[in-house]
């Protein structure tokens, strides 16, 4: 089957930098330029024109710069993949520009390693920093309205060699306490009911019974939810104790559990339905156990399922059960997992 080819837009004021990227774009034939502009004005009037894939964006533009530039692009090409590329090895900035609406940045000087790992993820609904920004670029504050109401997005097709047709919703929520974790996964919950989508909570027993009761205050029949076939919940550390080998989690044994749940929704599942969510945490109970690899690995097992069953996942950490010590790295790590970072 033919891969479909990514639209291209690059926009940079330096010929010889837009040279630069035609020429590294051509040894991926499914990426297609289809067209330039060398400000920033010229870029939103190409955008709403050509209706791009993917945008390449500096930001230091003439006439109008890249980050205006992209806030007005997202209002007349909303389906566009912005990808910054700047000069700038400024972590402010950075911010300013994924705030903009870039999904992710690259310092130009990392670019001739790092131009097409950006575009691929980016691409496939990840977020993208230069490797001397790090994932700092995408923490902020969380908005609300995003955890309470799923997003269901279509991406681009991502590079032919990671090609994959179903979208993937693979979020992750840190949160300062246990109250505020039960809150925010409760209103996740919550909104994908009211969606008309099925909803499968994962979480230890102590936080079920807190998301329960949240859901039950917030006027949720739990009852006749469960009956209906819209709300399934599975323990997290019984969860782990059948997917464990040697304490690392055994990708086998992953995506039976996962399966078996998906299936035993969509056994249920009503045709005006949409897609079935996931949330809670398993990752982070192994977190809490200082066994950060198999956390790390639970994660890419999981997002494999997301992108290979349309999955709608939203993981919650909270952050005073993470290991004590230096953990900013740890949540580096954990959000370069994830296709958007939330902090509550």
């Amino acid at each position: 089957m033919e891969t479909s080819r990514i639209r291209t837009l690059v926009v940079d004021d330096f010929e010889p930098w837009r040279r630069f990227v035609s020429t590294t774009l051509q040894s991926h034939p499914e990426l297609e330029i289809i067209g330039e502009a060398a400000d920033g004005l010229m870029a939103v009037q190409k955008a709403e024109e050509l209706q791009p894939d993917l945008i390449l964006l500096d930001i230091g533009l003439p006439a109008l710069n890249g980050i205006e530039s992209a806030r007005r692009i997202q209002h007349l090409s909303p389906k566009s993949k912005i990808l910054f590329i700047s000069e700038h090895r400024s972590l402010d900035m950075a911010k300013a520009a994924v705030s903009a609406g870039g999904h992710g940045y690259v310092v130009k000087s990392d670019a001739g390693s790092e131009l097409l790992p950006a575009i691929r993820a980016v691409l496939q609904g990840k977020r993208f920093a230069s490797t001397s920004l790090g994932n700092d670029v995408f923490i902020d504050t969380i908005d609300a309205d995003a955890v309470r109401r799923p997003s269901f997005r279509k991406v681009a097709a991502p590079l032919a060699e990671e090609s994959n047709e179903i979208s993937r919703w693979h979020e992750v929520a840190f949160y300062p306490d246990d109250a505020s974790f039960e809150d925010g996964i409760a209103q996740f919950a919550n909104s994908v009911l009211k969606d008309g989508s099925a909803v499968i909570v994962m979480a230890t027993k102590l936080h079920r019974a807190g998301i329960l009761r949240r859901l039950e205050e917030g006027s949720v029949d739990i009852s006749a939810a469960i009956e209906r076939g819209t709300f399934f919940e599975a323990d997290s550390v019984r969860t782990l104790s059948i997917c464990m080998v040697d304490e690392m989690p055994d990708e086998a044994r992953v995506v039976k559990v996962a399966t078996d749940l998906i299936a035993q929704v969509a056994k249920t599942e009503q045709q005006k339905r949409r897609r079935i969510a996931l949330c809670g945490e398993l990752s982070p109970v192994l977190l809490a156990e200082g066994k950060t690899e198999a956390a790390l690995q639970v994660e890419r097992h999981f997002d494999d399922i997301a992108k290979s069953h349309g999955l709608d996942v939203l993981c919650g950490y909270v952050l005073n059960e993470l290991p004590r010590g230096d953990n900013r790295r740890i949540v580096e790590r954990i959000c370069a997992e994830h296709s958007a970072v939330h902090m509550a």
